[in-house]
């Protein structure tokens, strides 16, 4: 049975790949434009019907506006158009599926098989190697990381969001890294609604622990009161700009590694398709082993980023919680 989680684990992660190369619209790209070809993997990739996904494929040209058959849309106000899939106003604003949400689920599903025995091995000990190293990992979340940055009480109500918020980055940036997947927190889009998480539990918990009022009093230190509404702005502007340093962080690093891995592959494909195409040949080792050197590095930016968006969430929130600190 030891054996049963790592395997489901690698079934949901190959099935996420295969959904995806599935049902993804294909890139249109030229084939003289290696890096440009290449970039655009690191765009979500619209799901359409297998038989339009190919029929796109296949063209590599840019067919006419309403050929292209998404897998599913939902209608939505006209007000949310931010996040219509085509923004086209003349077909309406809707809500597409994209590859993303793919591995989004797939990383839902992974959490839940890796913590399948966790809670069982908290009360009363056992489980193989997988449930303790995943309960090591709560135990470090908890005690240097939560409970330092806030009140004990506080601290363990919260555990089960900021348990969510590591292991959810966590998976979705490893899965970046298996061939055929797509990063979800490679997206501007993800990293802001998870920051966006953050944001309102440092407003909705801090005006329910220090009260409505006193929540938005607390932002200004004691200050004479002429120098109160400048600072209030100041402050305003803090609590807004620590999400959005969240929503940067993530996507850039995340962003960043790929493109550094696609450009080392770019010049293989690159210098194959010009006169010198010998020389194609020559620098591919070299680009694939700076490639394979970038994705172990990268590997290592997956547990480190989704350390950093947790750490300073907590320490975001724990600010709000508690003013006094």
């Amino acid at each position: 049975m030891s054996f049963l989680r790592p395997i489901l684990m690698a079934a949901i992660v190959l099935g996420a790949c295969l959904l995806s190369n599935r049902y993804s619209e294909h890139h249109a790209g030229s084939n003289d434009k290696a890096f440009e070809s290449l970039y655009m993997h690191l765009m979500p990739a619209l799901l359409v019907h297998p038989a339009a996904s190919a029929e796109h494929g296949d063209e590599h040209a840019e067919e006419p506006h309403g050929t292209v058959h998404p897998l599913l849309l939902v209608p939505l106000p006209a007000f949310m158009g931010l996040f219509d899939y085509d923004q086209d106003p003349r077909t309406g604003t809707h809500l597409a599926l994209y590859n993303l949400q793919i591995f989004q689920l797939a990383a839902v599903l992974l959490v839940l098989i890796a913590f399948s025995g966790v809670s069982q091995h908290m009360k009363r000990g056992g489980g193989d190697a997988l449930t303790r190293f995943f309960a090591g990992g709560c135990l470090y979340i908890r005690d240097e990381m939560i409970r330092p940055n806030m009140k004990r009480e506080h601290a363990d109500k919260l555990l089960p969001l900021f348990y969510s918020l590591f292991f959810f980055i966590l998976f979705m940036n490893l899965m970046g890294l298996v061939p055929g997947a797509a990063t979800p927190t490679a997206c501007i889009f993800v990293t802001a609604a998870l920051a966006v998480i953050t944001l309102g539990m440092m407003i909705l918990g801090g005006m329910f622990v220090q009260g409505p009022i006193a929540f938005w009093k607390n932002l200004v230190p004691h200050v004479p009161l002429w120098l109160w509404p400048l600072l209030f702005v100041v402050e305003l502007i803090g609590v807004t700009v620590k999400p959005f340093a969240l929503t940067i962080r993530l996507f850039a690093n995340m962003t960043g590694g790929h493109m550094v891995v696609l450009s080392f592959m770019g010049l293989i494909f690159y210098f194959a398709g010009t006169q010198l195409s010998s020389m194609g040949y020559a620098i591919a080792p070299v680009a694939i082993g700076f490639a394979v050197f970038i994705m172990i590095i990268e590997a290592f930016v997956a547990f480190v980023q989704a350390y950093v968006f947790t750490i300073l969430s907590a320490i975001f929130v724990g600010a709000s919680l508690h003013p006094e600190h």
